[in-house]
């Protein structure tokens, strides 16, 4: 039996009236146009990579069997605040990524940090130093100096810093860096 590896998710965009946030941070007010779901879905060996799928909506529903599976949306009620999604800019995505031919780096940047083309990443975290995401072990400083007069970040200029900075431009500079 062929194993067929799925995954989908739901982006609770506020999609269709064109706002991306639901709940306005500085006024804690929920948008009424705001209930559209978008589903992107990415299915191994499938031409799906990241495709909107369906667009479902938010309704009001009865109580619910216990056998029903549900989500219950209470818009009045807010716990926490979203910063975000996104994913790491690590040495090893930025060496893989210019390997690419330059069509398909800009392909994968729209797909991840374009707002109306893509879906529209709002955070990325990278690392400083080397990490286990690094093609090699290396610092910013050497061993024992204090007084950082050895500060380099020459290995970090060839790959991780410009797509850290392609991809703030894809995103029109609205891109968290952690």
């Amino acid at each position: 039996m062929k194993k067929i590896y799925f995954a989908a998710f739901i982006l609770l965009l506020g999609g269709c009236s064109g706002t991306r946030n639901m709940v306005s941070s500085s006024e804690k007010t929920i948008s009424t146009d705001a209930k559209n779901i978008i589903v992107y879905t990415t299915a191994d060996k499938t031409n799906l990579r990241l495709s909107i799928t369906d667009t479902l909506q938010f309704k009001e529903f009865g109580q619910p069997v216990e056998t029903q599976i549900c989500v219950f949306v209470d818009p009045s009620k807010t716990f926490q605040t979203f910063m975000g999604m996104g994913g790491a800019l690590t040495d090893a995505s930025a060496e893989t990524f210019f390997k690419l031919p330059k069509n398909k780096q800009q392909e994968l940047l729209r797909a991840y940090y374009d707002t109306t083309n893509g879906i529209g990443y709002t955070l990325a975290r990278t690392n400083i130093g080397s990490c286990d995401f690094s093609s090699g072990s290396y610092s910013y400083i050497r061993e024992g100096d204090a007084a950082l007069n050895t500060f380099d970040i020459s290995h970090d200029k060839e790959f991780k810093i410009p797509l850290i900075k392609q991809a703030i431009a894809v995103a029109n500079g609205q891109l968290t860096l952690l």
